[in-house]
């Protein structure tokens, strides 16, 4: 083997260390920019549980001095969505054949598709 074959392997090994170090450094931002995005979304979390904790409490105490159980109410939320939720398991291929059918889908029962039918903003 002679220089010439010596200096192509070697500048070929250069070219290749320059991509994987390009590409090291690519890596490196995309994992920073996670680590950002990581952060901002869990402090964002906290943000809300304590907006929520707060949005609680003023509930609690509006229903404490209304007369509201709520207790009794958080029950029969839950067991509503369980019976819902056991229906619609068996029933899911016919609603949604059915809705294709008469093209109306939820249109009907005003149903938007969240929990409680509120804006979320």
């Amino acid at each position: 083997m002679g220089l010439g074959g010596t200096a192509k392997k070697v500048q070929a090994i250069a070219e290749k260390a320059e991509q994987t170090y390009q590409r090291l450094n690519e890596l490196r931002e995309e994992v920073e920019k996670t680590q950002e995005t990581v952060t901002e979304t869990g402090d964002r979390v906290r943000q809300l549980e304590t907006e929520m904790a707060e949005q609680r409490a003023v509930l609690d105490a509006v229903a404490e001095e209304v007369g509201v159980d709520l207790e009794a109410v958080s029950t029969d939320a839950h067991i509503t969505e369980a019976e819902s939720g056991d229906e619609t398991e068996g029933d899911e291929d016919n609603a949604a054949s059915e809705d294709d059918e008469d093209g109306t889908a939820d249109e009907e029962t005003g149903d938007d598709g969240s929990a409680n039918g509120a804006d979320e903003s």
